[in-house]
């Protein structure tokens, strides 16, 4: 969210949302966008991980 303001991206979000969205619909859309930005961020920092190496922490072989 480089040049529009949380603001400003609340609203667009809002906006989008059907008419009958329940708070729980407002919520997860909410959630859903911090958790994207965060794994964003970390990308762009170097913070992330190979997939093998994913993977081999879940437990799902190599």
């Amino acid at each position: 969210m480089e040049s529009t303001t949380v603001k400003n991206e609340a609203r667009r979000l809002v906006e989008s949302l059907p008419d009958n969205a329940t708070w729980e619909d407002l919520h997860y859309q909410l959630y859903f966008r911090q958790a994207v930005e965060a794994g964003l961020s970390d990308s762009r920092a170097g913070r992330t991980v190979p997939h093998d190496e994913a993977r081999r922490r879940l437990g799902l072989g190599p």
